[in-house]
């Protein structure tokens, strides 16, 4: 959409953006919710569970066929890879550290040598989550949480089950096991199928048609300024800089709610995602939480709400696994390996290992800080029960605010990498790496620069 007069804009909004992305967002996915309620009615069919294995991987294999044709194959082979690899050192106690290697070292060998950047980057959701599903299966062998090898169906069936495979989320293999039982169809799954579908449109329509223009048009901070240049992403001044990172930031973010909220609805429409206590079923999968996200307490809170699933995965299955480094190396390979899993992308990686030093140094901080003044200052929200003395006083609220305001800070630096131009840089990555620094230079770093100022507070407090 052009730069139009506020009211002209308002005028075209509704048939030049919101119904053309709703009408997209559908055409793409509808397919792929019909094949995941196809699983869901088989699987409450009582049929043998190889059945049911064997009809998930022909749902997910016909879902990657729809999204990405014959490149599927790359997809099937690390899975073939990770399956080979779990028979031949069945008997082994590390499986998981080897498969670990093993799976980056086949994304890595894919990205540089196997096919072109573009192709390869638009499966790299489905590598991550094959991935992250055959590493925590093999490290669950390892624990004895899962007793034995499955079978190759099992195997499949976990890998391509088809709620999962595109969009993701990572799901534990006694998750799916316990979703191939089959579970009433219900209000409450109807309920909550209904609400993330609804809300993942709302995101879709929010990160495109909203969040660029939100400045210029549905608040005009700088009147009708923004709006009388050809090139306004041109304009000069710092203030004008952090309002145009914002809005690269908001976007970003409202398309991973997308993407989270649509996960939800493919991988409950399919039959998984539920909680069960003694006869109590509650549809409560959550990938994201925006408003944590938005509104964060901490950067903490954010990169854990950022995907839940992913998290705890990378939490139960890398970050215990490094605990026995330090907590500081723990954090550090925890990054690493997100960033290792999310590929060879400059922009992606600066900004995951820089969110390890934030979040490490915002963690001590806080820790600090809240035993020195004996307050609820950390960086996750104290329990009501907790033995500090300061709760509710006026600056433990003053201190907590101004570390919400950082975060937000934070998360407009980081977020000002991610806009649509960086879609064109993924075969040339000289370009985004120019692209990285130049979007973080004219925000004069300040971002590590504030974190550089809290390492130094912090040492001087310790």
């Amino acid at each position: 959409m052009g730069a139009f007069s506020r009211q002209k804009f308002f005028q075209e909004l509704a048939h030049g953006c919101l119904l053309p992305t709703a009408q997209q967002g559908m055409e793409q996915v509808w397919q792929l919710l019909v094949i995941c309620l196809l699983c869901r009615l088989l699987w409450m069919l009582g049929l043998p569970s190889f059945v049911k294995h064997l009809g998930t991987v022909a749902g997910g294999f016909y879902a990657l066929y729809l999204f990405f044709e014959l490149h599927m194959i790359w997809v099937v082979l690390l899975s073939l890879l990770c399956y080979l690899f779990l028979f031949l050192c069945r008997h082994s106690t590390i499986r998981g550290t080897f498969l670990s290697i093993t799976v980056l070292i086949y994304l890595l060998l894919g990205e540089l040598h196997m096919m072109d950047t573009t192709n390869w980057h638009k499966m790299r959701g489905s590598q991550m989550v094959v991935a992250m599903k055959a590493i925590s299966l093999a490290i669950d062998l390892d624990r004895g949480v899962v007793t034995s090898v499955p079978s190759p169906i099992e195997f499949m069936g976990y890998i391509y089950f088809v709620g999962t495979v595109i969009f993701g989320p990572w799901i534990s293999f006694n998750s799916y096991k316990e979703a191939l039982e089959g579970r009433k169809l219900s209000f409450s799954w109807l309920l909550k199928v209904s609400v993330s579908w609804v809300k993942s449109q709302v995101c879709l329509v929010i990160s495109n048609c909203v969040a660029p223009y939100l400045f210029p048009y549905f608040i005009p901070v700088y009147g009708d300024k923004l709006l009388r240049g050809r090139k306004r992403r041109k304009i000069r001044g710092i203030p004008a800089k952090w309002l145009l990172a914002y809005e690269n930031t908001m976007s970003f973010h409202f398309s991973n709610y997308f993407v989270g909220y649509l996960s939800e609805t493919t991988t409950t429409l399919a039959g998984a995602g539920f909680t069960e206590e003694k006869e109590n079923l509650k549809w409560d999968m959550t990938v994201a939480k925006p408003l944590s996200i938005e509104f964060p307490r901490s950067m903490v809170e954010v990169v854990t709400s950022w995907n839940l699933p992913m998290s705890r995965f990378l939490h139960t299955y890398v970050f215990k696994s490094a605990l026995k480094f330090g907590t500081f190396s723990a954090i550090m390979v925890t990054y690493t390996a997100s960033a290792l899993l999310h590929g060879l992308s400059f922009h992606l990686g600066a900004v995951l290992i820089s969110l390890g030093f934030i979040t490490y140094i915002e963690h001590v901080l806080r820790k600090r800080l809240a035993a020195v003044f004996n307050a609820c200052v950390l960086s996750k929200k104290c329990q009501p029960n907790c033995t500090h003395r300061n709760k509710k006083k006026l600056w433990v609220y003053v201190i907590n605010i101004a570390f919400s305001a950082l975060a937000i800070l934070h998360l407009t630096y980081l977020g000002s990498v991610f806009n649509s131009s960086v879609d064109y840089m993924e075969e040339n990555e000289d370009d985004i790496t120019h692209h990285t620094i130049r979007k973080w230079s004219e925000l004069s770093w300040t971002s590590h620069w504030v974190t550089f100022g809290c390492w130094i507070l912090y040492r001087l407090i310790l």
